[in-house]
């Protein structure tokens, strides 16, 4: 897909509002408003399927009073990084260069989203983040973690922003964004992020349907009504957009359901760039062979991946991607024994097509209507719709905000 300049297919009130935000209004006598104020959070790993279930009540209230999707289609590969980098650049994990959790790069080396150095490293991160077209227009940001703020990107990182920490839970991690509203008007940030691991951790440790999983997605909902309850006593509520979304879902795995590299190649030939779930293999020689069939694990040339995964043309994509059937896995036997024999009882990078995958989406606040379901989406339409809320120019992408208009007042 080629990318584009997204136009923001809004009402047109809308339009008209955020061009004089955007822009000098030559004829008010004094500075134009600011943009509503804008808090992007992030529950990682949650599944669509997980509100409305009895354990998301201040989700599925905000949703109610405002605007949710069916569900929100992940980006190519469903997994956190690349996820999270779509939704605030609007580009897919292909265009915008992290193209998976773990990358080899010839210039740069080997990113993992466990080492600070890579994630701090600007040049993995192509693309403009939202915060960047944000600070650009003269609006100030914040970032309670995401994926990209950690790194000088064109030279701009979030006017406050903290290195990634999961010992701050998620109580604190509220308390410290409403400190920032607490600041006077002047320094008070505009654009926030918000993000939270924890059901995704607990999707992995226990399964998607575990207790476990449960009761983190019930601290979290408690946590967004921290946020919220903050947000009335400050006054502040009815003059913020809450953006709530995910990067992907969740589906359970068993150490039943593995396929063995070793089975598939001789892996004296192969260098293993990723495994689990999407298995990406470099030749080390011209005779290496591909990898045999199996009915839970398909390959193909980087070149020959599915169209609709718009995956394939990033130099880091190793030259052999193989996915794997919805539940499964792919280990070298010497992995699995170096992980004691154990495996993960929940995963997700698999086909963002599989239900399974489908993350959420809800929009609350001034631009929002109320009561609105969408149909299904990519989320790399979520982009254009952001830049707009704030007045910025969106850089170019591969979303389209019309798909979210009804979304809108």
């Amino acid at each position: 897909m080629s990318r584009r300049s997204a136009s923001p297919a809004l009402p047109a009130l809308l339009i008209l509002i955020l061009l004089c935000l955007s822009s000098a209004c030559a004829s008010l006598p004094e500075a134009s408003p600011r943009p509503a104020r804008l808090i992007l959070v992030s529950l990682d790993g949650t599944a669509a399927r997980y509100l409305g279930a009895g354990h998301t009540p201040v989700l599925d209230a905000l949703a109610a009073d405002g605007a949710r999707a069916r569900w929100m289609n992940p980006s190519y590969p469903s997994l956190t990084f690349p996820n999270h980098y779509t939704l605030v650049t609007g580009l897919r994990p292909d265009h915008h260069g992290i193209v998976n959790n773990t990358m080899r790069d010839p210039a740069l080396g080997r990113f993992t989203i466990h080492d600070p150095e890579a994630v701090g490293n600007a040049h993995w991160w192509d693309g403009t983040p939202l915060w960047v077209g944000a600070q650009r227009a003269g609006l100030r940001t914040a970032a309670m973690f995401w994926p990209g703020t950690e790194a000088a990107i064109d030279g701009v990182r979030p006017d406050t922003w903290t290195p990634f920490d999961p010992e701050l839970t998620p109580e604190a991690r509220v308390e410290r964004v409403l400190g920032w509203l607490d600041r006077p008007p002047a320094s008070r940030p505009d654009f926030i992020t918000l993000y939270f691991e924890h059901v995704d951790t607990a999707g992995h440790y226990s399964g998607p349907d575990s207790q476990a999983r449960i009761a983190a997605t019930e601290r979290l909902d408690a946590a967004i009504g921290l946020l919220v309850d903050g947000l009335r006593e400050r006054g502040l509520y009815e003059d913020t957009n809450i953006v709530v979304v995910s990067d992907h879902g969740m589906a359970a795995t068993s150490l039943r359901r593995l396929v063995f590299l070793d089975d598939l190649v001789d892996l004296d030939d192969w260098t293993v760039v990723t495994q689990g779930t999407v298995v990406g293999l470099a030749p080390r020689s011209a005779d290496a062979a591909f990898p045999k069939q199996d009915p839970h694990l398909t390959c193909w040339r980087k070149q020959e991946l599915p169209a609709r995964w718009h995956y394939g043309t990033h130099p880091r994509v190793p030259p052999v991607l193989c996915q794997a059937a919805l539940g499964w896995k792919a280990l070298a036997r010497a992995d699995l024994l170096r992980m004691g024999g154990r495996t993960s009882a929940g995963e997700h990078g698999f086909d963002p097509a599989e239900p399974s995958m489908g993350a959420i989406f809800i929009a609350h606040g001034p631009a929002f209507a109320r009561g609105v379901v969408l149909e299904p989406f990519d989320n790399v339409d979520v982009y254009p719709l952001l830049a707009a809320l704030l007045g910025v120019e969106p850089a170019p992408n591969d979303g389209d905000a019309a798909h979210l208009r009804e979304a809108l007042r």
